[in-house]
């Protein structure tokens, strides 16, 4: 049944009947003057009449919308057909010469009304290609980080189940040792016992011979006989035993709290959560209608994008020596032209790019043991003194974590939130910690999910783009690679003859960057661990690479230990 033009939607599929009389083809047309629906014939002929040639004929979608008939109020006999624009109200024309609205201006209501309808359509429109799609976009966010907690939390359940089955590992193997050692204390005294007891059964012989010796003096042939036996016979004394003294055992004085500490703990973190974002209403609308500049723009930064890959050639471009150390170990990049070098000695200083020397400090010696944060100030470990320091562009010196037993060996200041990555030991241990930019504790990682220890030597410490925490171990001959939540992706442990790992970064395409002190170069990883080439040889005139990092433009800074010069590469176009 076909329906009538009151019972379509506007954007509606279904059949519309032709509104011209007698006529039941389907409508595709709309005269905007009569308000009429039409088919493709009746719109042929109502283009030739002359009364109505000069009427606007569009496809119905683009129609004008009929204005509603109302009476006016003050005049119930008239219709409401203009609008007062000063009182905002609409009148018929015999109101135009009240008191109400003399000398007043007016607008046709039809015009009004369309314009409405107008505003209407760019509402539904924004609904449709903005709000709806980005809800969606938003739900499919909040799916996939659903999806990313429940595997967060299935890794810190697994890492929990393996760390309690370490301990309880630990727990029965010295639980053996203990029994083995009450065994032999058990054996020890028993022994002792045994020859008390061999010794008592020797004397009880003994006496039972000399028994039998004096029965044999009670029957002598004469009396002088008997006298000197008795003199000549004296009965041993008992022997001297001594009671056993048994080990006492002493109870371990724990608690659940005690067993609480020997395991990891699971917090709530003190990030604050980010608020996802929503692509501005300016950008959607663009994107619905772009302007010719607009998708010029939008090709130039895709194509940017998509071209951003490695070079087939790395090709040096600049040069710097470094004033107050004798060779590069640790590169770090501040602002405005300035940066962070030191050696295995401790000196620690600042320069600019002209070499000038800005101020030196004196540390404890190391490796990976400074970075630059996101507000620009350094930080570095104290290992002597189990603390980290930072330093303000004022230059003043601020402890602001304590490591207690741990030695802070190497560090991080992530570029994504300002978390703080620390690797540290012991001389038995090894882990990293991650701590909020205040410098509160929020995370410990250790063991994989198999109770595996994942470090020894923690010396260099980097983050990947997608939160991945990158540590170069020089004892595990590895990069450990574990993500955000701690859980052990990869342990990249070099081609052929293996790796001795030092300086390692990453890059804005995620790849891995790390020097290997073997081959004296520099592997370049993908982001899952895979090997990719090897970026920098001593064919680039690098010799002993120790120390990588990569600037905001892209560019390779590598140190090494047999030179106080950095030198910069570009490898990416």
């Amino acid at each position: 049944m076909a329906l009538s033009e009151s019972q379509i939607p506007p954007d509606a599929q279904h059949y519309l009947v032709c509104g011209t009389e007698n006529c039941e083809r389907n409508c595709q047309f709309y005269c905007n003057d009569c308000h009429q629906p039409m088919c493709e014939q009746c719109r042929d002929e109502h283009q030739k009449n002359e009364k109505t040639k000069n009427h606007e004929v569009v496809p119905y979608k683009q129609r004008k919308r009929q204005l509603p008939v109302e009476k006016c109020k003050i005049h119930p006999s008239k219709e409401m057909v203009l609008l007062c624009e000063e009182c905002k109200t609409p009148i018929c024309y015999k109101c135009t010469a009240t008191k109400e609205h003399r000398g007043h201006a007016f607008t046709d209501l039809e015009i009004d009304f369309d314009e409405k309808v107008s505003l209407c359509h760019e509402e539904i429109a924004k609904i449709r290609n903005y709000f709806e799609p980005t809800s969606q976009d938003l739900k499919k966010e909040i799916a996939g980080d659903v999806t990313e907690i429940r595997k967060i939390m299935d890794g810190i359940r697994s890492a929990m189940k393996a760390e309690a089955e370490a301990v309880k590992k630990l727990l029965n193997t010295v639980t053996s040792e203990n029994i083995k050692q009450v065994d032999k204390i058990e054996k020890s005294l028993l022994e002792r016992l045994n020859g008390q007891n061999q010794e008592i059964d020797d004397y009880i012989n003994y006496l039972n011979d000399l028994i039998k010796t004096f029965y044999g003096y009670i029957s002598p042939s004469n009396i002088d006989q008997i006298r000197l036996n008795l003199k000549s016979e004296s009965i041993r004394p008992i022997p001297i035993t001594s009671k056993p003294v048994p080990p006492v055992f002493t109870a371990g004085q724990y608690s659940r709290e005690d067993v609480a500490k020997l395991l990891g703990r699971i917090t709530d973190s003190n990030t604050k959560p980010e608020n996802r974002k929503i692509k501005p209403m300016e950008t959607a609308s663009t994107q619905m209608k772009p302007t010719g500049k607009q998708r010029k723009q939008d090709r130039e930064k895709s194509d940017v994008k998509q071209t951003l890959s490695l070079s087939s050639s790395v090709t040096k471009f600049r040069e710097y020596t470094i004033p107050g150390v004798d060779r590069v170990y640790h590169v770090s990049l501040g602002k405005s032209g300035r940066l962070w070098v030191s050696n295995w000695c401790g000196n620690l200083v600042q320069t600019d790019l002209q070499g000038n020397q800005l101020q030196k400090i004196q540390t404890s010696c190391g490796e990976g043991y400074h970075t630059v944060t996101q507000d620009g100030d350094l930080i570095y470990t104290d290992k002597d003194n189990t603390v980290i320091n930072r330093i303000t562009p004022g230059n003043t010196i601020t402890k602001i974590i304590k490591t207690g037993d741990w030695k802070p060996i190497s560090i991080h200041s992530s570029h994504i939130n300002g978390d703080i990555l620390v690797g540290m030991d012991t001389d038995r241990e090894a882990k990293v910690t991650r701590y909020n930019k205040t410098g509160t504790e929020i995370q410990n990682i250790q063991r994989d999910n198999k109770g595996q220890t994942l470090y020894s030597v923690p010396h260099y410490i980097t983050e990947n783009i997608n939160g991945d925490v990158c540590v170069s171990d020089y004892n595990k001959h590895a990069v450990v690679v574990v993500d955000k939540s701690g859980q052990h992706r990869f342990s990249y442990t070099g081609q052929g003859s293996g790796i001795y790992p030092y300086g390692i970064c990453t890059d804005v395409l995620g790849h891995i960057l790390v020097c290997d002190s073997i081959s004296d170069t520099v592997h370049l990883l993908d982001q899952d661990g895979q090997f990719l080439s090897l970026l920098i040889t001593p064919q680039q005139g690098i010799t002993f690479p120790r120390s990588v990092c990569v600037d905001d433009e892209n560019n390779l800074w590598v140190g090494q230990s047999n030179t106080n010069t950095v030198t910069v590469y570009k490898y990416l176009h």
